[in-house]
């Protein structure tokens, strides 16, 4: 399988409710570092994944909602704790509905699987990743 990677930032402000956050239950801020992956079994006719261009402008897109806001005044968000995890998963569908929309052209449309990364820091990262809808 063929993979390209692209990587975009960005910073948010959110709080969780649940005893097992501890300090974490407080408005914070977090910079994450968003690495998405796009894979495909076959190369398109001009033997790319997906342009990369493209594919960066797209991600670019996607998160620009999301950078500077705090996460908790999202109505999308409301009674869900932003974690991690969860965050890999809600950009996940942002991008996978784009990829579906046609926001890659042709070339998109051979993309069978994608993931996203969330760094929190250099220590810890979730990922999120699944297969696209033909």
């Amino acid at each position: 399988m063929y993979s390209l990677s692209v990587r975009e930032h960005i910073m948010i402000a959110h709080s969780f409710r649940g005893e097992v956050f501890g300090p974490a239950r407080k408005l914070h801020g977090a910079t994450y570092v968003v690495d998405v992956t796009f894979k495909r079994r076959t190369l398109d006719a001009d033997g790319l994944v997906v342009d990369i261009g493209r594919a960066g402008e797209l991600v670019r897109a996607t998160l620009a909602p999301l950078n500077y806001t705090n996460l908790d005044e999202h109505p999308e968000f409301a009674g869900k704790n932003t974690t991690t995890e969860f965050m890999a998963h809600a950009i996940h569908g942002r991008i996978a509905r784009a990829i579906a929309e046609g926001a890659l052209g042709d070339s998109g449309r051979g993309i069978e699987r994608l993931a996203v990364r969330l760094g929190e820091s250099h220590l810890a990262w979730a990922t999120f990743e699944d297969e696209l809808a033909p």
